[in-house]
């Protein structure tokens, strides 16, 4: 087992190891002395993996409860967290309570907004079990819901108590999703580390994977602990973000992952970018190459004029501007405020 330890606002360890997930209950109990414990899954995860965490929990002496959700981005909404709410209730939740969510992105930002503001904020752990989440949703503390409007725009920063990462989880998950993972991956070699955008060029990331987890997880630590609460540096986590939340929100959520969404939208910004000098020359073939070697898209069939339109509600925005995070090369990257009225000039429609 290994341990990244977090040095935030609340401090916590991020544990990566196999077989761990059997464990979670002896894990959880070190950080707490919660007496009820809620798991939070659904409906693809819960099957799989929640009796085996419930059995850990009571085996360490936790009353536990089980709230499960439609599985999907289409339940990312405060109705969701509603029902999570009088779950809650339902179970006797106190304030020395914990929730741990047990599943990817979406039910680790739901049940840690829910955390965050149940009872004006109760401890949470994370059990992230997709790859997705395991190398970045599941560490820094930012939480939140969709609204129709657009993707995350309701929410909190609330760190978790501590994250169990046991890959052995992703043996059960679809080749689609792992994929979606490794947009991630592959933006976190882009803005800080030329040798894991190596390893991913010249190794197959899932002969790796505990290694690749490991790496990813370390760089987001060092930036989350520089920047909690997203104010200056973590911006770089938000490389291909901009347009890829926007290519998000103009498929309605569905037929696109998110992970699909980032690498596309890191590939169209950094061919422009490059166009006008922005980057340097060959990262864009580079990048191009990597995400086809993983099967991530690189471009969109939408209009770029579209995708533009569609980013002026992301919450990246400031004032008149968007920020937009570009590559000088490959692992070095510099944010760039972009005002609204100069993107069509600047993005070259």
């Amino acid at each position: 087992m290994k341990k990244i330890h977090v040095a935030t606002g609340r401090k916590y360890d991020i544990l990566i190891g196999r077989g761990l997930l059997d464990n979670a209950g002896g894990l959880i109990r070190t950080v707490t002395k919660a007496l009820r414990a809620v798991v939070v899954s659904d409906s693809n995860v819960a099957p799989l993996y929640a009796e085996r965490v419930i059995s850990s929990l009571k085996e360490n002496g936790f009353e536990t409860g089980l709230f499960v959700f439609p599985a999907g981005e289409s339940s990312k909404r405060l109705s969701t967290v509603e029902k999570m709410y009088d779950r809650f209730f339902e179970s006797d939740l106190t304030r020395t309570d914990i929730v741990v969510a047990l599943g990817g992105g979406v039910t680790g930002d739901m049940a840690g907004f829910a955390s965050a503001t149940y009872l004006r904020g109760i401890d949470f752990v994370q059990i992230p079990t997709t790859l997705l989440a395991q190398v970045d949703s599941s560490v820094g503390g930012k939480t939140a819901v969709d609204l129709p409007s657009g993707k995350n725009l309701v929410g909190a920063f609330w760190q978790p108590s501590l994250v169990i990462i046991d890959p052995d989880t992703l043996l059960t998950l679809p080749e689609e999703f792992l994929r979606d993972g490794m947009g991630e991956v592959v933006k976190y070699g882009c803005i800080r580390s030329l040798p894991l955008f190596e390893r991913l060029e010249g190794e197959n990331a899932y002969d790796i994977i505990d290694e690749v987890i490991y790496d990813c997880v370390s760089i987001k630590r060092d930036v989350v602990e520089h920047d909690e609460r997203d104010t200056g540096e973590r911006a770089i986590l938000n490389f291909g973000h901009t347009f890829g939340h926007a290519l998000e929100k103009l498929h309605n959520y569905s037929g696109l992952t998110h992970g699909e969404a980032v690498a596309a939208g890191a590939a169209i910004l950094t061919r422009i970018a490059e166009r006008k000098g922005v980057t340097e020359k060959g990262t864009s073939d580079r990048l191009d190459a990597l995400l086809k070697k993983y099967g991530l898209p690189t471009d969109s069939e939408l209009a770029l004029a579209d995708i533009l339109s569609a980013t002026r509600g992301d919450k990246k925005s400031t004032g008149k501007g968007i920020n937009f995070v570009f590559l000088d090369r490959i692992g070095s990257c510099f944010v760039k405020k972009i005002e609204i009225s100069d993107m069509a000039a600047f993005f070259g429609n």
